[in-house]
């Protein structure tokens, strides 16, 4: 059975949740706080946020913001960027966010990224003394390949934990998590919260109108996306949102969240005016028929086994 994150007083994680990546950076604090509000009252009870982050910004933000409402949501934060993912290092990282945060209990920490030079034993023994203390509910990885993620859950299995949820990227453009990880996460029973459903914003079709963002500021989002066929699939998820009067951004969360194992995906924004269409993807009915159609606009990948004569 899929494990299901749940707040402190027992409220089910929400079927997209809102990374707060931009708190603190691209958003001010007046536009931090309009778009979480948004997102509560919308029903959203999952929120992402990192120890690096804006500088801390972000969780100090998302942290300020939560008042009496806290028990009720679910925080999610993680660890060990940068500096290893050593025993010191992700107690050090997780003991920050937690003041910067003002909270008792990280809902979940996350590893942010792989460290093949540590050992997973260390850094997994590090997560059950902050379980015991109480300063962690649940663990998560971020940006783990599938075979990783697999030898994670047996170590962590040595220390009486388990992975609860996993963040690839995953979105019209990158499917990769396809080929294995998003049918490894459902065979063993993890939450996949993947990030960046509007591929750095190149799926809301504002790049092709001159628009500017992540893939025009950032070098490592240029290089990401910087693929012909990828602007061409948002060309098209654009006249297929106008064909049907939706946001081509609403269809590309709703297209992540309807892959039949379940995903949820972190959407984001700037603004609360930009982050309305993914917003609305939580309401968004998908057809079977529109679903297919959005996904034959990019390639599906091959198999595992690159049999391609074997793909459905």
């Amino acid at each position: 059975m899929k494990q299901t994150l749940t707040s402190p007083s027992g409220v089910p994680a929400s079927r997209l949740a809102f990374g707060t990546m931009q708190f603190g950076g691209r958003a001010d604090e007046v536009q931090s706080r309009a778009m979480f509000e948004a997102c509560v009252e919308a029903g959203i009870t999952h929120f992402d946020t990192a120890h690096i982050y804006t500088e801390g910004a972000s969780e100090t933000l998302l942290g300020s913001f939560l008042g009496g409402r806290r028990d009720d949501l679910i925080i999610a934060t993680k660890a060990a960027y940068s500096g290893g993912a050593t025993r010191e290092n992700i107690l050090t990282t997780a003991e920050t966010s937690r003041q910067r945060m003002k909270l008792d209990t990280l809902d979940v920490l996350y590893l942010h990224r792989f460290d093949p030079e540590t050992d997973m034993h260390e850094s997994f023994e590090a997560f059950a003394d902050l379980k015991n203390k109480g300063h962690i509910r649940y663990i998560g990885l971020s940006n783990f390949s599938a075979w990783q993620t697999v030898k994670a859950a047996h170590i962590a299995a040595k220390f009486d934990l388990s992975v609860a949820v996993i963040q690839p990227m995953y979105n019209l453009v990158k499917r990769q998590a396809e080929v294995e990880i998003l049918d490894m996460a459902d065979d063993l029973g993890i939450l996949v919260a993947p990030y960046s459903p509007l591929g750095g914003g190149l799926l809301t079709g504002k790049y092709a109108l001159g628009g500017a963002g992540r893939l025009s500021e950032d070098d490592r989002y240029a290089a990401r996306y910087g693929v012909e066929a990828m602007h061409k699939t948002a060309a098209d998820l654009t006249a297929l949102g106008a064909e049907i009067g939706v946001y081509p951004a609403t269809l590309a969360v709703a297209w992540a969240a309807g892959h039949p194992t379940g995903p949820s995906p972190i959407i984001s924004g700037r603004s609360l005016e930009q982050l309305q269409p993914s917003l609305d993807a939580l309401t968004f009915e998908m057809s079977p028929a529109l679903y297919e159609r959005i996904t034959a606009l990019s390639t599906t990948p091959p198999p595992a086994t690159d049999r391609l004569e074997e793909q459905s």
